[in-house]
This record gives structure tokens, sequence and C-alpha cells, in this order.
């Protein structure tokens, strides 16, 4: 019983590596093809990223505000984490022009 269960498994890893072995020229991610370069292409997942956090960061001050308001003494740490999440993007931009790496900071696309 092992031994067919072993056949057939070697039968459909053979059969894989055949049509992956076929298939070099389909793309396997059609998003990296949208863009010319790695660095471009890190750029656009680096600005989707930035939206994300924007996003969350702006939920997390609301809802900080929110138990502020009802009394709560987290709601203040809501409030900085959401500020530290959403700007993000500046606090990682001001620390690489500080550590004199400038140049090795990307610019987020979206």
């Amino acid at each position: 019983m092992k031994t067919r269960n072993l056949r057939i498994l070697a039968t459909r890893l053979i059969a894989l590596v055949a049509v992956t072995s076929e298939a070099k020229a389909l793309p396997l991610l059609p998003l990296a093809q949208a863009t010319s370069s790695l660095k471009t292409s890190v750029q656009t997942a680096l600005g989707v990223v930035f939206i994300f956090g924007f996003i969350w960061g702006v939920i997390k001050i609301w809802g900080g505000a929110d138990r502020m308001s009802k009394g709560d003494a987290d709601g203040k740490m809501g409030i900085v984490s959401g500020i530290i999440i959403a700007g993000a993007a500046a606090i990682m931009a001001v620390l690489f022009t500080i550590f004199g790496l400038s140049d090795g900071a990307l610019t987020p696309t979206f």
C-alpha cells in the first residue's frame, strides 16, 4: 500500500516538473511584469504598504481618541501608536537622511 502511494506521488511530481518546465514562459506574477525594473517594483510595493499603514494609523488614532473620550487611559498610547504608524514613511526618510543614507531611501509610488 505504501509503495503504491509512493509511486503515485512520484508520478505526480514528475508530471509537475514536466508541466513547470514547459511553462517557463508563463508569468508567475503578473504584477511584477507591470513594472520595468526591481526599483520601480519595490517603490510600487512600498507605496501600497504606506497606503495601508496610513489608513491603519488613522483608524488607531480615531480609536484612541474614542477611548480617551470614554475615560480610558490607554487611549493616549493608541493615539501615539497611530501617529507613528501613519507617519512611518516620513519618519524613515528623516532617519535615512540623518544617518547619511538618503541615496538608499526610495520614493513610494502609487
